[in-house]
């Protein structure tokens, strides 16, 4: 599924994905862990940013500047009127470019719904965005290949290279691999943090 399709399906649940989880614990514990490696403050960058809260709320608080980026227009209307202290952009990681490096990357669940063939290149592209010393902490799917499901009475693509290619993936761009973890067991999600020495 191209990405630009993806940010209106989710363009169309905006407001109920903000009204649901905005002051959401959903995967707090295993961010808090990720950025327990990483120094107080810098630059972080947040791949598929929704409407913020948690996240960057935490990130505020340990002194870092966000930029997040999102395919849903309206999910970054939403990020940049909660948190206008920061910088959120309508863009998609496939295509989106920058010379900064950033100190903490955050992609969470939001890869695994790239077109199978850009799983790669986009993970190559955070570990190249990560400053020397940075962590990265992004969730996928124990499995390889693509699939759709059925959510909010619409189709939703994703795709995953499983855990093996992910980690060879990562530690062929510099990366050292700090944890793994099926962290919802049985289900398939995966997170992982690594860091660029």
């Amino acid at each position: 599924m191209e990405p630009s399709a993806l940010g209106k399906k989710y363009d169309k649940i905006a407001q109920w994905w903000h009204d649901q989880h905005i002051e959401s614990f959903y995967g707090v514990s295993q961010f808090e862990r990720a950025i327990g490696y990483a120094s107080n403050g810098g630059k972080a960058l947040d791949v598929g940013c929704g409407v913020g809260g948690r996240f960057v709320n935490i990130l505020q608080h340990r002194g870092f500047s966000v930029t997040g980026l999102d395919v849903s227009k309206e999910m970054v209307k939403l990020a940049s009127s909660n948190h206008p202290e920061h910088y959120f952009l309508h863009q998609d990681i496939c295509s989106w470019d920058t010379e900064e490096k950033f100190d903490f990357i955050v992609a969470w669940d939001s890869i695994f719904h790239l077109p199978l063939v850009m799983q790669k290149p986009v993970v190559a592209k955070l570990c190249q965005f990560l400053a020397k010393g940075g962590v990265l902490i992004y969730t996928f799917g124990n499995d390889e290949g693509e699939h759709t499901d059925q959510w909010h009475n619409d189709t939703f693509y994703y795709s995953s290279i499983g855990i093996n290619e992910n980690m060879k993936l990562l530690m062929n761009n510099g990366l050292s691999i700090l944890h793994l973890e099926l962290d919802q067991y049985p289900e398939k999600h995966v997170y992982t943090i690594a860091t660029k020495p």
